[in-house]
């Protein structure tokens, strides 16, 4: 009887029924997995082990800063504007809130997965998540304790503060790590595994991340497949080969209809030589976050709620969209004048451009937009039908020449969807959410596209910071189901937060 390798038998055979007994064929491992492990291997392990606790420490110390820097912030802002500013006063108050909230704040972080490597840690969703049930937490705990408060501001001006110092913190350690480790020659590199055009999805997606470390070396797929610019590594049966000659970090499978036999083989081959595997997410799986089960029933069956905003999601989302986009109006006071001053000086037309737009059920509204064309640009699309750059039922021209001076810098930053506000106050858009096409752009949708239409369309959305004009029509649309099913109040938050940086870059504006 043979027993896997490295696994010992734990009993003694049953005895022969025949005379003479059989001898045991038993293949033992290649080694003693109990021996003392060789220095340089010592070496190596100890190395990351200080590379961990490099980066936990580090992290760490960011939030310390951040939660400090967000309590010392919001306590001077109310100081500013009601107590007078007394900074002895400011600084032993900020020492007695930062204890608790920063403890809070770790075991929330360390629960989500904040401090793992690089490649497992999540992003801005999950820190926006975390940092609100801290001020819950906290908020819980002070009125438990009787504490007073002539107002609350300090939890929500704070968590406010939180959200910015937190990510632009982590965000900039991610750039110096990444840059880095790209100086180092650090690459993650990745083999793709399944059938199909999922393998060619995946490729594109972590291509189109320029922060991100992955580097595709190729794919092994269960079937032949054509050329799709990704260089075939061989067959499934010679997959521990294969990541051991190119020395592959992490095997993704790419295919929601890998045999699941096959993927238990895979992850023992894997595992056995310390690649990791990650599974990429089907339209299932994305699906299953708002599934519902129904009790009772003589089969158990999970209900797919339509992703439509209704009840408490409903009133949760508009009074938020009322609330930042009237303070975004107030704030943002200074720069609209001055756009629309630099508008009517510099170009003749109105300063903002009305554009009818199908909206919540097809339902058409005028989109508020700064105007950043000559006067009656309309009339000139059709000529210039030609020079399309994007694909699908979108129209780009990188350097349209209907574009002003003063409009070409409004695209380039997307300033021109600030006069939008307006229209999510009226209530025809949401801050977060699709973004609102032309009709010319609408009347070449395919259906299974329209149902991006359930929702109130958005300022901006995960179209923004995902590629913008960058990715593939059907990909934006893709973006928009993924948005519609996994929607709540901390994703709105954290695709705000990025969409600062997404714009600051110019990453796919034109």
């Amino acid at each position: 009887m043979t027993t896997p390798r490295g696994t010992a038998q734990s009993s003694p055979q049953p005895p022969a029924t025949t005379t003479e007994s059989q001898p045991v064929s038993l293949v033992l491992p290649e080694h003693d997995v109990r021996r003392r492990r060789p220095p340089l291997l010592s070496f190596i392990l100890r190395w990351n082990t200080v590379r961990t606790l490099a980066r936990i420490a580090i992290l760490l110390a960011l939030d310390f800063i951040a939660i400090y820097g967000a309590i010392l912030t919001a306590l001077a802002l109310k100081a500013a504007v009601v107590d007078g500013w007394n900074s002895t006063l400011l600084v032993h108050q900020a020492k007695h809130y930062v204890p608790l909230a920063y403890l809070v704040t770790t075991l929330l972080f360390a629960r989500s997965g904040l401090y793992a490597e690089r490649a497992a840690r999540p992003g801005l969703a999950r820190i926006v998540t975390a940092l609100f049930q801290t001020m819950l937490v906290v908020l819980v705990f002070a009125l438990v304790n009787h504490q007073k408060f002539q107002s609350y501001y300090i939890f929500y001006g704070t968590l406010t503060f939180a959200v910015i110092y937190v990510c632009a913190l982590r965000f900039l350690y991610q750039r110096v790590s990444g840059a880095i480790l790209r100086r180092a020659g650090y690459q993650r590199r990745t083999v793709l595994v399944g059938t199909g055009e999922h393998i060619d999805a995946v490729a594109h997606a972590l291509r189109g991340n320029a922060g991100d470390s992955h580097t595709v070396i190729g794919f092994v797929s269960l079937k032949p497949r054509p050329d799709n610019g990704l260089p075939s590594l061989g067959s499934i049966d010679d997959i521990g080969d294969i990541v051991s000659e190119h020395n592959a970090n992490e095997v993704i499978i790419a295919d929601p209809d890998f045999p699941q036999e096959r993927a238990v083989e895979l992850v023992d081959v894997c595992h056995g030589r310390g690649v990791q595997v990650r599974v990429a997410p089907s339209t299932m799986e994305i699906l299953v976050h708002r599934a519902e089960f129904l009790p009772g029933q003589s089969l158990p069956l999970f209900e797919l709620k339509s992703p439509v905003f209704d009840g408490f999601d409903y009133v949760l989302k508009r009074t938020f969209d009322i609330i930042v986009s009237g303070l975004l109006l107030i704030v943002l006071s200074p720069l609209l004048i001055i756009i629309a001053i630099a508008i009517k000086t510099t170009s003749r037309g109105p300063v903002f451009y009305r554009s009818p737009r199908p909206g919540l059920g097809g339902a058409m509204f005028m989109c508020m937009k700064f105007r950043t064309m000559y006067e009656g640009a309309d009339q000139n699309q059709m000529e210039l039908e030609g020079m399309n750059e994007a694909s699908g039922a979108l129209f780009k021209i990188r350097d349209d020449p209907r574009v002003t001076r003063v409009g070409r810098v409004l695209r380039r930053f997307s300033l021109d969807e600030l006069a939008q506000l307006i229209n999510v106050v009226r209530g025809d858009m949401s801050l977060v959410g699709p973004r609102p096409l032309p009709v010319r752009d609408y009347e070449q949708l395919e259906d299974w596209h329209k149902k991006r239409y359930l929702v109130l369309p958005g300022i901006t959305g995960l179209w923004q910071i995902s590629g913008r004009s960058d990715l593939d029509f059907d990909d934006l649309v893709r973006l928009d189901f993924v948005y519609l099913e996994t929607w709540s109040i901390s994703l709105d938050l954290s695709i705000l937060v990025k969409t600062v940086p997404a714009v600051l870059f110019r990453r796919g504006a034109y």
